[in-house]
């Protein structure tokens, strides 16, 4: 009776064990990067997600654009300036890196918020390896406020729910393949 009881008791603790690493795993995101890699040091995940603002910025087009639109994909949201020496070292490692990433579940969004025109950021955004961006201005600054922007460059990763999750101020190596590696697994949680 006694060894019935030990072997009972050994099962059920066994049975627990294993509900309880299951369990941990079946709630744990599987696919879900880790934090982001040293190549993004710079990105620093924000303590609270906070909505993005609404706020309108401008295609080369002159047609305007708010990131609401981008709802249901995660977004990279780089403030640039033409005469900010790290916006334009960086802006070819943003065109490579939209190059890189699956189609429809994460975009650069470039805006330009030196004070030219939708043209002058096009011709820019062209001459300087960088013509796969879409271009985006924002003359107004509105984006700049917004997002309380006191220096250039910066990113503001966006999740496919248009909440603000991570930042970097400054600039960072966004095309680096273990950075790629991480926008394309954090994509891939994007809903089709």
């Amino acid at each position: 009776m006694k060894a019935r009881s030990v072997v009972a008791t050994v099962v059920l603790l066994g049975a627990g064990a294993l509900t309880a690493v299951l369990y941990g795993i079946w709630m744990r995101t599987v696919h879900a990067p880790a934090k982001p890699p040293a190549s993004l040091a710079r990105l620093v995940p924000m303590e609270k997600a906070e909505p993005v603002p609404a706020v309108t910025f401008m295609d080369v087009q002159g047609r305007p654009h708010t990131l609401a639109e981008f709802r249901g994909r995660y977004v990279l949201l780089n403030l640039w300036a033409v005469w900010c020496a790290p916006c334009v070292k960086e802006l070819p490692a943003l065109a490579k890196l939209q190059s890189a990433l699956l189609p429809g579940k994460m975009e650069v969004v470039a805006v330009d918020v030196a004070r030219g025109t939708p043209k002058d950021a096009d011709d820019f955004l062209r001459t300087h390896g960088a013509s796969r961006l879409t271009t985006y201005i924002d003359p107004n600054l509105t984006l700049m406020r917004a997002f309380g922007a006191y220096g250039l460059p910066l990113t503001v990763l966006i999740d496919d729910k248009g909440y603000q999750v991570a930042r970097a101020q400054g600039p960072a190596e966004w095309d680096a393949p273990e950075s790629i590696d991480y926008f394309q697994a954090l994509s891939a949680k994007a809903p089709s």
